[in-house]
C-alpha cells in the first residue's frame, strides 16, 4: 500500500473540502497522483448525491447577494433536507457562493431540463444550418450538434458552468461536494438575477 504523508491529506482537504479519511483513500487509490484523487472525490461525491436525488428537501435559505457597484443583485433559493443542515454555516457559506456565481455568470437556467423545447429546437437547428455545407456523413453532424449542445447547456445553465471561484469545477460539483461532505440532498430550487439596464 503507498504510504501518503499527512501534509498531502491535509492539501488535498483544503482543495477539496472532502473528508480526511476520504481524501486518505483517494490517494492511496490514486497512487499519490493529486489531480487522480480529485477526480476519484468528485466520482464519490456524485455517487452520494445521485443516492440522495429521491429524499425530499423541505428546509433550506434563500441567499441574496448584490455586487460591489449596486448594478446587480441576485436572490437564490437553495434548500436541504432539515433546518440542522440549513443552519450550518458551510451550506449558508455554499449559498452565498451560488449567489456570487450567478450574479457573475448570469446563467439562464438551473439544468438542461428548464431550457424550452422551443429554445433547445432553435438553438440546435442553428448549429445544424452551420453544418449544412460541411459535406460530412449525417452521423458525424449529429455527433457534432450534441458537442454543440453540451457546450451551450455549459454557457447557459447554472449547474453546468464552471465556478467562477474555481474553475476546476462546475456548479454541480460544488454542490455534490457538500452532499458527500454534509450528507443530505442540496439543491438550487430557483433563482433571479437583477441588472441594471437589462
Amino acid at each position: 500500500m503507498i504510504n501518503v504523508s499527512a501534509k498531502e491529506v491535509a492539501d488535498l482537504r483544503a482543495k477539496t473540502g472532502a473528508g480526511m479519511m476520504d481524501c486518505k483513500k483517494a490517494l492511496v487509490e490514486a497512487a499519490g497522483d493529486e489531480g487522480k484523487a480529485i477526480e476519484i472525490l468528485k466520482k464519490k461525491g456524485a455517487l452520494k448525491a445521485a443516492k440522495r436525488a429521491e429524499r425530499e428537501t423541505k428546509a433550506g435559505v434563500i441567499e441574496s447577494y448584490i455586487h460591489a457597484n449596486h448594478k446587480i443583485g441576485v436572490i437564490v433559493e437553495v434548500l436541504a433536507e432539515s433546518d440542522f443542515v440549513a443552519k450550518n454555516d458551510e451550506f449558508k457559506e455554499l449559498a452565498h457562493d451560488i449567489a456570487l456565481h450567478i450574479a457573475a455568470m448570469n446563467p439562464q437556467y438551473i439544468n438542461k431540463d428548464d431550457v424550452p423545447a422551443s429554445e433547445m429546437d432553435r438553438v440546435a437547428g442553428e448549429f445544424g444550418a452551420e453544418l449544412n455545407d460541411s459535406g460530412k456523413p449525417a452521423d458525424i453532424v449529429k455527433k457534432i450538434i450534441d458537442g454543440k449542445m453540451e457546450k451551450y447547456f455549459a454557457d447557459v445553465c447554472l449547474l453546468y458552468q464552471p465556478f467562477v471561484k474555481d474553475n476546476t469545477k462546475t456548479i454541480e460539483d460544488l454542490i455534490n461536494e457538500k452532499i458527500a461532505k454534509i450528507g443530505e440532498k442540496i439543491i438550487v430550487s430557483r433563482f433571479s438575477r437583477f441588472e441594471i439596464g437589462c
